[in-house]
């Protein structure tokens, strides 16, 4: 290859990146190896999970394997500013944040990309299990994200934010790999990640104990569960009506079928004390520490500002279990801008709420104030702050953060 084309792969001292870095080398392209320190404090990690020292050893020692080029970058002040403190206000405000999106594209599609640039890189290219092609549509270059070839390690849904300028200089060369063959590749090449187990939890800080670190900031507080009775009346109108066109719904009734439910403590029956209603998400099953109540109990509501926790009672509770969901007009991104709605326009989408969630079918219908989401099937657990992303035919289009 003349003019060798310069990437700047992201070692994080895994498999997935390791192989990355390998079959960017045989392609021709020329490889520097940067391993991104983003997280300092080891008082909130589960020892032993993923120290960052033993993954930047690791990053080292497989640059050193490959003949490529290698350095740390140190990005834990950004990282601190941009996904840490919005974890931390997310959570105080009853919200339930996705770091791991914000991380791909505030972190390494932004700032270590930046710090690619620097030094004359053409591309970033990191481990993820995604895929990306390019559209020439009237002398015009879209580029599309698609799902990773192996179903079970897809991570699509946490690039669901990348932009189209980002996604030009992005290259995901194990994408269309199962993982076996990623391992495969790895011992091949006797690289020292080959059997390295796969790091759990926040994008490259490792393993953590959320309420540990939650509790760096939030402070416990004692509050009240209340379990709400199913067959309130109230949940009647926030049904899907009958036989009526999505498109003809008037904002009311689509309001209330896509807006978080608003419970009153007058609605519950109190079951049981918790230590702080931020520490909760909606969907959560585990820590309410509540018995004897048959089946399990599941939040369906946090209250951060009056610290309640309102809980309903099996997995067929209507408060659980809701067919729609609302994107404000700011947070509404599109990857593939040239399909962006407009407002009064709806179109038909596979849709997923959280990472490794099956695609299920909704109908996007775009208003002023911003976009309606309404399920064929009603979905379980709709946290406010989490990310809705929508497919086509196994392509990332678009995402939003929900209301």
């Amino acid at each position: 290859m003349e003019n060798k084309k310069r990437v700047v792969v992201g070692l994080s001292g895994g498999v997935d990146s390791s192989v990355a870095a390998y079959l960017l080398k045989e392609q021709g392209y020329e490889v520097i190896g940067m391993f991104m320190k983003n997280w300092h404090d080891e008082s909130v990690t589960i020892s032993n999970e993923c120290p960052w020292m033993e993954d930047s050893t690791d990053a080292m020692l497989v640059a050193e394997k490959l003949g490529i080029p290698f350095q740390a970058i140190d990005l834990s002040e950004d990282y601190r500013e941009r996904i840490v403190d919005y974890m931390f206000s997310e959570y105080e405000a009853g919200r339930t944040p996705n770091p791991d999106i914000l991380c791909n594209r505030e972190i390494k599609f932004d700032i270590f990309l930046k710090a690619a640039q620097k030094l004359k890189a053409d591309f970033v290219a990191t481990g993820h299990y995604c895929q990306k092609d390019i559209l020439e549509e009237n002398g015009q270059k879209i580029y599309r994200l698609f799902a990773g070839a192996d179903p079970n390690k897809d991570q699509s849904y946490f690039l669901c934010q990348l932009s189209q300028d980002q996604l030009s200089r992005a290259l995901f060369p194990i994408g269309h790999l199962q993982k076996s063959e990623v391992r495969k590749i790895a011992k091949e090449q006797d690289l020292i990640t080959a059997d390295k187990k796969d790091s759990q939890g926040l994008c490259f800080i490792g393993k953590v104990r959320l309420p540990d670190f939650l509790q760096q900031q939030l402070k416990p507080k004692k509050g009240e569960i209340l379990m709400v009775d199913p067959e309130l009346p109230y949940f009647q109108k926030h049904q899907v009506p009958a036989g009526m066109q999505l498109e003809d719904l008037d904002k009311e009734t689509l309001e209330n079928i896509c807006l978080p439910l608003q419970y009153h403590p007058n609605e519950g029956k109190k079951v049981g004390d918790h230590n702080g209603a931020h520490y909760f998400t909606v969907g959560q099953r585990k820590g309410l520490q509540v018995g004897g109540t048959g089946k399990p109990l599941f939040v369906i509501s946090t209250d951060t500002r009056e610290n309640i926790i309102y809980t309903g009672l099996g997995e067929d509770h209507p408060g659980l279990n809701r067919f729609g969901l609302f994107v404000p007009k700011n947070d509404v991104h599109w990857i593939r801008a040239d399909l962006k709605l407009t407002s009064g326009q709806s179109a038909r989408y596979q849709t997923r709420i959280r990472y490794r969630q099956p695609l299920t079918e909704a109908t996007l219908l775009m208003k002023e104030e911003g976009l309606y989401v309404i399920f064929d099937q009603a979905q379980r657990g709709i946290a406010s702050g989490q990310f809705v992303a929508w497919y086509k035919d196994n392509e990332a289009i678009g995402s939003g953060v929900i209301f």
